[in-house]
Order: structure tokens, then C-alpha cells, then sequence
């Protein structure tokens, strides 16, 4: 059982790494703006913390094993995670990262494509810093867990594929993922690390 950090627990990707951390026995603390979503639940601990606040963030991710980061890129940039987890003498850092990153067969970003929504444009952008960043740092032992292009609600099937840097997509053509089957592939990779200082993506 480890202790694990989950930062913006109470969004989409980051609840469902909640629920699956709980389902496995790990201990949790949950942490976001405002927790109250959460509830009292056995095994989590709850702390409403600003995020953009270092010190504040510093106390409450320390005496963890592993920090989750799954904030939005644009709201909470690389340097207000990683420094505050270093400080807090935590080792591990995983991050739920963005597709936007991810290569297209020739070879290009998927952010860089032709048809990719301008809407979307500031969150991969910032995404793609936040991995620059992990990729010139030396201490942290982190991994960034990129979903495919589609990052949706939808059942828990713990049947998917693993990637490195390149987008995955089915053999219908689609490139997609559940928050579910997302948050099996990082509590998979939490308990039994395969990608330490790299990225990986899952799809179906």
C-alpha cells in the first residue's frame, strides 16, 4: 500500500484515480480548491488547498510515496508542482498529461496538426511545457501518462493498449480513452513503475 498525493482529486481524470486508488487499498489524500464533492470516505484525507500556493501545497503533499498531478496545465503550471514536491522531500511525481504532445505517423505533433481545435490550444501548449519541463529535471522520478485524443466518460474495462510517444488509435480509426481505464494504467504504473523519467500513453 502506498500513500498517494492525488492534486485536482476532484475533477474528471482526477476522481477516478480517487476511486481507483481507494478500490486497490492505497491511502489517499485528496486534494483541490474545495474538497466538499469528495465526502468522507475511508482511506482519504481531504485538504482543501489552493494549489498556486507553494507553501501550502508543500505541507500537504509531504510524508507521501507518490504525488498525482491532475490539474489543468493552464492554471497550474510545471514549476508550481515540482518545486513544492521536491521541498517536500517526496521522490515520485506522475502527472496526468495531455495528447496534444503526442506524435502523428509523420512524425509531427498532434497540437501542430491542421484540424487540431483552437479552444484546446492553451491547455496542450502548457501541457507540452509541463513535459519539457519533467524532461530537464534531475531529481524527481517522474512519469507523465499521456490519454489518447479522446478523454472521456465511460466504463471501467481494464482492457486498453500502452504507448510510448506516438498517439494511439483503434482499428476503427478512433483515438480515445475512459478517465476509468486512464486511472488503471496509472495506478498500474504507481504500483509497479515501467516508465521512471519517461512519458507513456494508453488507448484503446
Amino acid at each position: 500500500m502506498s500513500k498517494i498525493a492525488i492534486i485536482g482529486a476532484t475533477g474528471r481524470a482526477g476522481s477516478q484515480l480517487l476511486e481507483e486508488a481507494v478500490r486497490r487499498g492505497h491511502s489517499v489524500t485528496a486534494i483541490a480548491r474545495d474538497t466538499a464533492k469528495v465526502g468522507p470516505r475511508e482511506g482519504v484525507v481531504s485538504k482543501n488547498v489552493d494549489a498556486l500556493d507553494g507553501t501550502a501545497l508543500q505541507a500537504a503533499v509531504a510524508d507521501h510515496d507518490v504525488v498525482i498531478s491532475a490539474a489543468h496545465f493552464s492554471t497550474l503550471p510545471a514549476s508550481a508542482v515540482i518545486g513544492p514536491v521536491k521541498q517536500a522531500g517526496v521522490k515520485r511525481l506522475l502527472v496526468v498529461g495531455g495528447a496534444g504532445s503526442l506524435l502523428l505517423p509523420d512524425g509531427t505533433r498532434v497540437i501542430d496538426s491542421k484540424g487540431f481545435p483552437a479552444e484546446y490550444k492553451a491547455e496542450a501548449g502548457a501541457g507540452a511545457e509541463f513535459l519539457e519541463n519533467l524532461r530537464q529535471e534531475q531529481d524527481l522520478d517522474w512519469t507523465f501518462l499521456s490519454p489518447s485524443a479522446e478523454f472521456v466518460e465511460g466504463e471501467r474495462t481494464g482492457k486498453f493498449r500502452l504507448g510510448k510517444d506516438d498517439l494511439l488509435v483503434s482499428s476503427e480509426g478512433r483515438s480515445w480513452i475512459t478517465f476509468a481505464d486512464f486511472a488503471i494504467a496509472m495506478l498500474d504504473e504507481v504500483e509497479a513503475p515501467k516508465h521512471s523519467r519517461k512519458r507513456f500513453t494508453v488507448g484503446y
